[in-house]
């Protein structure tokens, strides 16, 4: 099943700021937008080097681009690759920007996705919920980049098997979100989604009935009836006794199940 906004909003994409660099890089996020990751990989390979070689490591648009490329290895497949730029992404935004700032915590949120999706998921819990909590103090708990993070550190509790856990975390993130953003915010529809995906695991299908529905229908107001995710989701419908087509929430497991927007 498709991930959530697999071709919209990807883990830790940002904007460089150099109009030259921001071009190309605006060219290289277009190809990955469209699912052609392989094809970014070079273009933002040859950005990083002349961000590199004209302004310096520590410029803010050579921190964004080298972010953004770990992301996309990870798209690509490389998910090594993209990890340990990652990782390195976060090490080199905490240097300088601080632990706390929101750059940073794109950054360690981006980080803590590619764990989970790779089933590294002790590292995973703690740094999902670390980013979940930080980003709530820095940004209100409300703000898009928080529920991005509430989201996901409900889905790590969910690969982690503590599901009762994870359906508090998508619970109260849900309860938060929708009457600030309205129910067809596509972080509403995502928290939803992923609730009714836990609710299901748990036995619980009338529940998890109620709340796909909803989803579905939000989704097929935002998106479209024949869009890829609200098919999706009007297939959990289809399979929500079936407790087996929801054990890969919070994993990649093939193309992934969840809706996981960040």
């Amino acid at each position: 099943m498709p991930p959530w906004t697999r071709t919209r909003r990807a883990p830790g994409r940002e904007r460089a700021a150099d109009p030259e660099i921001a071009a190309r890089h605006s060219a290289a996020l277009d190809l990955w937008r469209a699912g052609r990751a392989e094809e970014a990989v070079p273009v933002l390979e040859e950005v990083l080097q002349g961000c590199l070689a004209g302004m310096g490591e520590g410029d803010p648009a050579t921190l964004t681009v080298a972010g953004n490329l770990g992301a996309v290895y990870f798209s690509a497949g490389a998910w090594q690759q993209g990890i340990d730029l990652l990782a390195a992404s976060v090490s080199d935004r905490t240097h300088i920007f601080g632990p706390s700032d929101p750059r940073t915590l794109t950054a360690v949120d981006a980080l803590a996705t590619a764990y989970r999706l790779v089933g590294r998921i002790d590292e995973a819990v703690p740094i999902s919920e670390g980013v979940a909590a930080e980003r709530a103090r820095v940004l209100g708990p409300t703000h898009p980049d928080t529920l991005t993070s509430r989201l996901g550190a409900g889905l790590a509790r969910a690969a982690f098997g503590d599901v009762e856990a994870a359906l508090a975390h998508l619970g109260a993130a849900l309860a938060d979100a929708e009457p600030v953003h309205g129910p067809r915010s596509e972080h509403v529809i995502a928290l939803r989604a992923n609730l009714a995906g836990c609710l299901a695991l748990l036995g619980r299908a009338a529940e998890a009935t109620t709340e796909l529905q909803r989803a579905a229908a939000d989704a097929a107001a935002v998106f479209g009836g024949t869009h890829p995710e609200t098919e999706a989701l009007l297939a959990d419908l289809e399979h929500v006794e079936d407790r087996t087509w929801f054990f890969t929430i919070g994993r990649m497991a093939g193309g992934g199940r969840e809706r996981d927007r960040a």
